[in-house]
């Protein structure tokens, strides 16, 4: 694997001062609601629920309780979340199978957090009904198709890097279960076919290999650990890593984002591979802004951030990051136990 850039320097992690004015920079855009919305107003489930995450991580605990109950609130009756939402209005009312199932990762990281056994009891229906929604578009091999579309129809293919999402959720839906007491043998089942297909089965996932996402999304979602995932991160690296600058969002285009270097780095944590990870950290630091805040990405080519935006989501991926190479929290540990089966899960916060 290529390391290059910076000359092999370990850099120091970030101090917990400045996660807290990234978290904080979060909040600052979080609606009266409690709507975590993309820059240009529209809100989706699983960047939310990322940010609520982040939030929590810094010990913003209102601000993360109000983001989980705007999921509680918002929740359509089949168990979904439309795909966008602005200002409280639908405007796509599509929805995502990774987007609905991305709950149960919210709520476990919660209760790991704060270790508030009430608080996740609250949330148990959101995520059993958002879980049963998202397993509902399974083909027949066990991969999760992608969409139901505004008129109710699944969508024909699934994608390897939302269901590597899915199989996360699915490990920790199953923890959450047992807390509820109420055992959820068909998702582990479920959740052991979809891992194996994510790591065997690439065949079963629609071809987006330009993604930086489809190449690092299944060690990130715990399909792959060990050797092959190390295998996994070393096959795309001289492909998506700018050495000194981040990980590209597609390979063809002169484009970092700080969202997808941060979760390189989660990967590269969860398979022990802590050099790396601390070297591909720092990388991104060029993105932020004094605030607290980071830059979605920069294009190289031009020397200019772009979009010209800092999104809630890329800090929430930031915090996360340096909560799973720092050990700021309870949750900082929830990918890299992705692919450890949940039997024993429920001990109570880490």
């Amino acid at each position: 694997m290529s390391r290059g850039g910076l000359g092999g320097i370990v850099p120091p992690e970030m101090t917990q001062p400045e996660v807290l004015a990234t978290g904080e920079s979060i909040a600052r855009m979080q609606e009266r609601s409690g709507a975590i919305a993309w820059p240009d107003g529209h809100v989706d489930a699983w960047d939310h629920v990322e940010c609520a995450m982040a939030l929590s991580v810094c010990g913003l605990r209102e601000p993360a309780r109000r983001a989980y109950r705007w999921l509680r609130e918002t929740q359509r009756a089949d168990g979904s979340w439309p795909r966008s939402v602005a200002a409280g209005r639908v405007i796509d009312p599509a929805a995502e199978s990774h987007h609905a199932a991305y709950v149960a990762v919210g709520a476990w990281h919660e209760y790991l957090v704060t270790g508030d056994e009430r608080h996740t009891l609250v949330m148990w229906p959101t995520v059993r009904r958002a879980v049963e929604w998202a397993l509902a578009l399974r083909g027949p091999r066990g991969e999760v198709r992608w969409e139901r579309d505004a008129a109710g129809v699944p969508g024909t293919y699934a994608l390897l890097s939302g269901c590597s999402s899915i199989h996360q959720s699915l490990r920790c839906a199953i923890a959450l279960a047992k807390l509820a007491d109420d055992p959820r043998p068909d998702w582990e089942l479920a959740a052991d076919r979809l891992g194996h297909l994510v790591a065997r089965h690439p065949e079963a996932f629609a071809n987006k290999s330009r993604f930086a996402m489809d190449w690092y999304y299944p060690v990130l979602g715990g399909a792959l650990r060990g050797a092959d995932g190390e295998r996994r991160l070393a096959s795309a690296w001289d492909t998506f890593v700018v050495p000194g600058l981040g990980v590209r969002c597609v390979s063809d285009q002169p484009w970092v984002t700080a969202a997808e270097t941060c979760e390189l780095v989660i990967a590269l944590d969860a398979c022990g591979m802590r050099a790396q990870a601390l070297e591909v950290f720092a990388s991104v630091q060029h993105l932020r802004h004094s605030d607290g805040s980071y830059w979605t990405g920069w294009q190289f080519d031009n020397q200019a951030p772009f979009p010209r935006e800092r999104s809630s989501w890329t800090a929430a991926a930031v915090v996360l990051a340096a909560d799973a190479l720092a050990g700021f929290s309870g949750g900082a540990g929830i990918f890299r136990d992705a692919g450890q089966q949940s039997a024993d899960a429920v001990a109570g916060p880490l």
